[in-house]
């Protein structure tokens, strides 16, 4: 058991944080910063990615929704544990608005896809894709309401989310499987070239960006929120596979981007809107690193 256990870490996870590694150590030699590459990976490499999976895509649509209903669900409930638990503490709204955004945001991108690939092979990375998207979409609605409701605006930057690029390539994306045109040779030639660097270049990024935090302080709001994210997720994603009717592949990869830790768009978030950054940036840092243990327990069970 324990050797199995081993080689799972070795195999599955070890890889994704060799290459986070290679940005953590040769970023500050290099004077490399983090913050152009994430821009590429926002702007280039995830729409081409997501453009290229989806439109390649050959599935049932039904099950799509259902998955894709399941999946923005467990977001909207790990959101809801954030926000129960930061109350129950008695934190302030800032705080209030920090745990929901930890809690919602797992990095289901470069860290989840990249995962779920090593552990169930190519034809889940079409699911866990669309994960992605459903989980981004949700998180980013649902923290950016409740970071302007808090501050006493209105619901209208919420809605930016759907002007994203990796939204606005999602409708192109599906006229391909829902009609009989193919897509073009050149194109597809071309977002496949790019898609091909979304991963590594997420997870070099966040090396770099990692890196480039120079202070942490692991309290024991660090702990419960980053517990939330990669204990209490998961768990609500097993729980909620059932009602929504979700098995196989598309139950295991909802349970394990549920599972991941914190992405990197917690800190952009809470430094673009001045929510406790210092600790997003902390939980970001600690969920990652303990999701070494975590997730090679979570994917030993699956």
């Amino acid at each position: 058991m324990i050797l199995d256990v081993l080689a799972i870490f070795w195999n599955i996870v070890a890889p994704v944080f060799g290459v986070i590694l290679v940005g953590y150590f040769a970023g500050p030699p290099l004077k490399l910063e983090s913050r152009t590459l994430s821009k590429s990976a926002y702007y280039v490499f995830i729409p081409a990615y997501v453009f290229n999976i989806i439109s390649a895509a050959n599935v049932e649509f039904g099950l799509m929704a259902r998955a894709m209903a399941y999946i923005v669900t467990v977001t909207l409930a790990c959101a809801a544990v954030g926000y129960l638990t930061a109350r129950m503490l008695g934190r302030s709204r800032e705080m209030i608005a920090a745990y929901i955004t930890v809690a919602a945001f797992g990095n289901a991108a470069n860290f989840g896809i990249a995962i779920i690939d090593f552990k169930l092979g190519p034809a889940a990375v079409f699911t866990a894709t669309l994960y992605f998207v459903a989980i981004n979409v949700a998180a980013f609605f649902v923290s950016i309401s409740y970071i302007n409701w808090s501050r006493g605006g209105g619901l209208s930057a919420s809605w930016r989310v759907f002007k994203t690029p990796v939204i606005l390539v999602v409708f192109p994306a599906l006229f391909f499987p829902l009609t009989d045109f193919d897509l073009p040779l050149m194109v597809s030639r071309t977002t496949g070239l790019l898609a091909d660097a979304m991963i590594p270049v997420m997870l070099v990024a966040l090396g770099m960006f990692l890196a480039e935090v120079k202070a942490f302080k692991i309290d024991r709001d660090v702990i419960i929120v980053s517990t939330v994210r990669l204990i209490a997720a998961p768990l609500l994603a097993t729980l909620l596979a059932t009602p929504f009717g979700v098995n196989g592949i598309e139950k295991t990869a909802g349970i394990l981007q549920a599972g991941m830790p914190a992405a990197i768009l917690t800190a952009i978030i809470a430094m673009e809107h001045d929510i406790a950054p210092r600790f997003v940036v902390t939980a970001l840092f600690f969920s990652t690193a303990c999701s070494m243990v975590t997730l090679t327990l979570l994917l030993a069970c699956l």
